[in-house]
């Protein structure tokens, strides 16, 4: 019902940058809240960002000023523009979406993950 395809990861040096993307297809009515979590080895997975339908966002404390999110609607895709990383910040990051299906059930859905290396 519900297609989430994550892009955009891979390895970069420290202080470099990065942008992920994250477009939602599927038997959507309405998409609401979205997201990014990340998971480090050894670590639970954590909320780095998200975003109201709105354009309301919220970040991690451990990446604001560095991380921006960002959606575009009209493709039903959200970004994570990532500057100044870090080697902590490596991880594997998630999408997340919250959705309204046409058959108005509101759920959430994950997306595969991308693999984000910072290292020299």
């Amino acid at each position: 019902q519900v297609q989430l395809v994550e892009s955009g990861g891979g390895l970069v040096q420290p202080g470099g940058s990065l942008r992920l993307s994250c477009a939602a297809s599927g038997s959507i009515l309405a998409i609401h809240t979205m997201g990014w979590y990340r998971q480090a080895p050894g670590k639970e997975r954590e909320l780095v960002a998200s975003i109201s339908s709105g354009g309301s966002a919220n970040y991690a404390d451990s990446v604001k000023g560095r991380f921006t999110i960002s959606r575009d609607n009209a493709k039903n895709t959200v970004y994570l523009q990532m500057i100044t990383l870090k080697p902590e910040d490596t991880a594997v990051y998630y999408c997340h979406t919250e959705v309204t299906l046409v058959s108005r059930a509101t759920v959430g859905h994950w997306g595969q993950g991308t693999q984000v290396t910072v290292s020299s």
